[in-house]
């Protein structure tokens, strides 16, 4: 038991057998969780920087605003990958475990579509698009 540190034997008990003839010994083992290891405290400086920072992105109606607008784009390029969505997820649901090999064309058209749709050129072109609904959202919050 010395391989396990945090297991600790107990005194043995006796356990009689069927015939009621001979005894055997058995331990048992009480597991015990060791205590975490300590960890090191940030200083105040760099709790100040994370808080200042985590403020920051809190506070922020434009960051709020983008945000927002962010996540509807992500719908509507997911509305617009929808074949591309419903066609892997059937493929996986009768693949099972083999979706990783069977199902690739599907993923990578899945992927292919998504990164058209939703990629960091294509939301910068719809937020040049709609600067006044931001603006609205922004003065709105």
């Amino acid at each position: 038991l010395a391989h396990l540190p945090h297991c600790v034997p107990h005194a043995p008990e006796r356990i009689a057998t069927s015939h009621g003839r001979a005894t055997q010994q058995k331990i048992r083992i009480k597991h015990t969780m060791s205590p975490p290891p300590p960890t090191s405290t940030p200083d105040a400086e760099t709790k100040a920087r994370i808080k200042d920072a985590g403020r920051e992105g809190r506070l922020s109606f434009r960051n709020f605003a983008e945000h927002q607008m962010r996540r509807e784009f992500k719908d509507m390029a997911l509305q617009k990958c929808s074949q591309h969505l419903k066609d892997f997820a059937l493929c996986a649901e009768e693949q099972g475990l083999m979706v990783v090999f069977n199902c690739r064309h599907h993923s990578k058209a899945l992927n292919e579509c998504m990164a058209t749709h939703n990629s960091n050129e294509a939301f910068e072109k719809y937020m040049g698009d709609h600067k006044e609904e931001l603006e609205k959202r922004i003065l709105k919050t």
